[in-house]
């Protein structure tokens, strides 16, 4: 997992926004009949944003850090309930919603107002498909469910305040009834004949069964009461906090976990168990009667991009027998490599994250832009972690939590020590967790975004072939960093991390094209066992465990690799665009400050920015 995300908060986010659109109608009205766009527009990003906000406390507090500024002065913590009536009002908010984008003059915007106005109607007309195949989705999943996510964001819930805490306590009082939404939903999807297959029921309900173990929670030794205890640490060390409010507060903590918390799960676990067998297929959406159409949902909304399937195909194809072609030379001309020990971390010029880090920041000065450039107050800082060992069966290698809008000053780097990844491996994770990552991408954005004052709904837009193919881009550049770092130490570093880079390549590329075979073309098992093993892959065991996920987790890979080339595509147009004015920072800086967004739209602005400025 290389940045945690919610899925469900993606699926609730559809029902919380489209909560705003009945009074956005109405406002918009009202600005409308004045004749004025733009405060017609801006009225109705407002209140989009103040709305999806006040119904989803649980995405509200990892997106601001205080609601009081962006007018949720008053608010009850909720988690948003999954209910056939919620689907309707949704469906028909979300249609008046799209009437009134279409109904407003584009024209009349101003320049940002344009931009963000050409993000949000594709945006929403995309999840207007998508709520209308609304029983394809798997709140569930193995891999990214609610069932694993929702403990982790509640360890993870900053305190800052008093009210931090109750508010945390009161989503915790409802898991049970969020948990029975979900368990009606599960049952009307299989009514559909959607429900998932029973290898995937098996592994959710043992997830069910072990993350909320009785005896740890008994003895108060469970994750969410250690990191619950730890962050009311931080409060009384403030002087936010008494000892014995601290005391009261862990009792509740500890009454919510096994009176509530518990038996949602254990009684989740027992709805699957009556569910198991009522699914139809075990292969990809492909076998479902709209599961095409589907996936060509979730593909644009996972990444961003537009294209149809065959061009995606062809620039993944084209991809990979380049870099396979690439890979067969360099073995062919350096084999003494191939039984090159790389178990030998303690080689890599650096074996601490913090280091690496640090020489992150240097090795990418020269061609990104610094964060100074966007702000003149208190620069962030960074620090690693280990994640919590209560956590470390649940979590990644390593992993970086996005901060608030309002309060990206503290970002935390989490290293999970048990499966932890070292020498060059680790050094380009922490390029795609930390800088020119993750990090580095969302705190440069929320910088730049504060000196543009450039409108919140746009934090609300989930792009995530933007996200993760910068990541993906930046951890592929950091091995050059490395090969540099090594040419003295280890003359045979250059070849040796191009072979590493090549094999990450080839490897995501392969299972993108997979991706696409199972769901978009109808692959089974069977076909995909014979795609793996022509490139060496061929333990059933592995090709099992590959295709299972790859079913569980559509366009995830996607996710990452098109989000990737279509980086490299925006690059090829910069430098015909630009010509002798292009460089590495002049893109960098385009793409940082003109998303999040689709790439369509980032190619529109690339054409609007090709005269130098």
């Amino acid at each position: 997992m290389k940045k945690i995300t919610f899925q469900t908060l993606s699926q609730r986010r559809k029902a919380a926004l489209c909560a705003a659109l009945s009074f956005l109608i109405l406002s918009g009205a009202v600005f409308l009949f004045a004749g004025k766009e733009n405060r017609a527009f801006r009225g109705f990003c407002d209140e989009f944003f103040v709305s999806e906000l006040a119904g989803n406390t649980l995405n509200m507090h990892y997106t601001i850090a205080n609601p009081s500024h962006y007018g949720l002065d008053s608010y009850t913590p909720v988690l948003p309930a999954y209910s056939r009536e919620r689907l309707t009002e949704s469906k028909e908010e979300l249609d008046s919603s799209l009437r009134f984008l279409c109904g407003l003059n584009a024209a009349k915007l101003s320049e940002a107002d344009s931009y963000t106005y050409r993000l949000l109607l594709p945006y929403l007309e995309n999840e207007a498909q998508g709520m209308d195949l609304y029983y394809y989705s798997n709140p569930l999943s193995p891999s990214s469910g609610t069932q694993s996510q929702l403990p982790i964001l509640l360890a993870e819930y900053t305190f800052r305040s008093r009210r931090d805490v109750e508010d945390y306590l009161a989503l915790l009082d409802q898991t049970d009834t969020y948990f029975e939404g979900i368990a009606g939903y599960l049952r009307d999807q299989a009514a559909e004949g959607l429900f998932m297959p029973d290898y995937s029921v098996d592994k959710v309900i043992d997830q069910c069964d072990t993350i909320m173990d009785p005896a740890m929670l008994e003895a108060e030794t469970h994750f969410l009461n250690t990191t619950f205890k730890e962050r009311l640490d931080g409060l009384v060390e403030e002087g936010i906090l008494t000892e014995d409010e601290k005391a009261g507060y862990m009792s509740e903590n500890s009454r919510l976990l096994t009176t509530v918390m518990l038996p949602a799960y254990q009684k989740l676990g027992d709805e699957l168990l009556l569910l198991k067998g009522s699914g139809s297929n075990g292969n990809g959406l492909a076998h479902y009667p709209d599961g095409r159409e589907y996936y060509l949902y979730l593909l644009r909304s996972s990444t961003g991009s537009y294209r149809d399937i065959r061009e995606i195909k062809t620039m993944l194809f084209r991809d990979f027998n380049s870099n396979l072609e690439a890979l067969s030379a360099l073995l062919q001309a350096n084999p003494s490599l191939v039984s090159l020990p790389d178990s030998s971390p303690d080689a890599f010029a650096f074996n601490k994250p913090a280091d690496m880090l640090k020489n992150l920041q240097q090795m990418m000065t020269r061609d990104y832009p610094a964060l100074n450039e966007v702000t003149q107050g208190e620069m962030p800082v960074c620090t690693v972690k280990s994640i919590s060992k209560n956590l470390e069966e649940y979590c990644s290698p390593a992993f970086y939590l996005t901060p608030p809008l309002d309060d990206i000053h503290e970002n935390v780097i989490y290293i999970n020590q048990k499966n932890n990844p070292e020498g060059v491996e680790l050094y380009t994770t922490l390029a795609h967790e930390g800088y020119p990552g993750h990090l580095y991408q969302t705190v440069y954005k929320q910088l730049y975004s504060q000196k543009t004052q450039e409108n919140p709904v746009r934090s609300l837009l989930n792009y995530g072939g933007y996200v993760e193919g910068w990541a993906m881009y930046v951890e592929l550049e950091a091995y050059g960093y490395a090969k540099d770092l090594m040419k003295d130490k280890m003359p045979q570093a250059e070849t040796l991390y191009e072979i590493y880079k090549l094999d990450r390549q080839i490897q995501l590329g392969l299972y993108s094209l997979v991706d696409i075979a199972v769901h978009y073309e109808g692959a089974d098992y069977g076909q995909v066992h014979k795609m793996l093993a022509s490139v060496g892959i061929t333990t059933p065991a592995t090709t099992r465990s590959i295709y299972e996920y790859i079913v569980e987790e559509p366009t995830t890979y996607l996710k990452y690799y098109l989000g990737y080339l279509e980086i490299l595509n925006l690059k090829k147009e910069a430098k015909e665009l630009w010509g002798n004015a292009y460089s590495e920072y002049r893109f960098h800086k385009f793409y940082l400050e003109n998303g999040p967004a689709d790439f369509t739209n980032l190619g529109r602005q690339l054409r609007k920015a090709a005269v130098p400025s």
